[in-house]
């Protein structure tokens, strides 16, 4: 070996090495992303699946056939129950979907008429009902009346995601430092939304409602002339055992 040459080689091998510690200096870089965001995934399962409030619809759907264009007992109470619950929860305007250029056209033209006298006489205005009419892409189905509107909804979910494995395992990360899986709560957090009556509990709470005048006046007439402000049940004297035999 010359005396020209040993120095190229010796940098040559300074920049093998620096090239081997900028790549092991990438690969850490690499694996700590990975870590923050295994991290960034919330332990409270009520952060993990938030309960969002949104709009959805309720819906219901009348069947009409070809040569009956009235409506039945049954489909009278859902047609009031839809109204009733319109006038409570809805956030827009009713859409009624009619069935055009079918076999039960006509019937369900009938019974669209029947439905709009029902909703006036529930209080509905009239123009808070919308009439769209379609065409059924499968021939083959009976085509129906379909009745919806829109109104705040509570939703959770989708449950059973499973982005780790459940069992020991060294990649595990959940497992290894003894918190809650991925898919916990999930279940719990959509029932809870599915159930709940008025969406807004969820956020905040209601106002107090009046105290009731007549009862509470009682109570004081009571209290001012020193008698017992109890109430007394004499229902329930009825489901006391009898004392025979004693």
């Amino acid at each position: 070996m010359t005396a020209r040459t040993f120095p190229a080689r010796i940098s040559a091998i300074r920049a093998a090495g620096a090239l081997a510690g900028l790549a092991l200096a990438l690969g850490a870089c690499t694996h700590g992303n990975e870590a923050v965001t295994t991290a960034s995934i919330p332990d409270d399962y009520r952060l993990r699946h938030p309960i969002a409030i949104q709009e959805a619809d309720t819906s219901i759907v009348v069947f009409v056939g070809q040569g009956r264009g009235g409506l039945t007992a049954e489909q009278r109470a859902d047609v009031m129950g839809l109204a009733q619950s319109w006038a409570h929860e809805g956030t827009g305007a009713i859409n009624a979907d009619l069935p055009v250029d079918t076999p039960n056209a006509r019937p369900a033209a009938d019974a669209m008429r029947e439905i709009q006298s029902l909703f006036a006489a529930a209080g509905v205005p009239p123009n808070g009902v919308v009439v769209r009419r379609y065409h059924p892409q499968d021939p083959r189905h009976l085509a129906a009346i379909r009745l919806s509107y829109p109104r705040m909804s509570a939703t959770a979910g989708p449950c059973g995601l499973w982005p780790e494995d459940l069992g020991p395992s060294i990649k595990n990360k959940g497992y290894i430092d003894n918190k809650s899986y991925y898919n916990f709560g999930c279940a719990y957090q959509h029932n809870m939304a599915a159930m709940v009556a008025n969406p807004s509990d969820l956020v905040q709470p209601r106002p107090e409602t009046p105290a009731y005048t007549p009862r509470r006046s009682m109570a004081f007439e009571k209290y001012r002339k020193g008698t017992s402000t109890a109430t007394t049940y004499p229902e329930s004297d009825k489901a006391k055992l009898s004392d025979t035999g004693k």
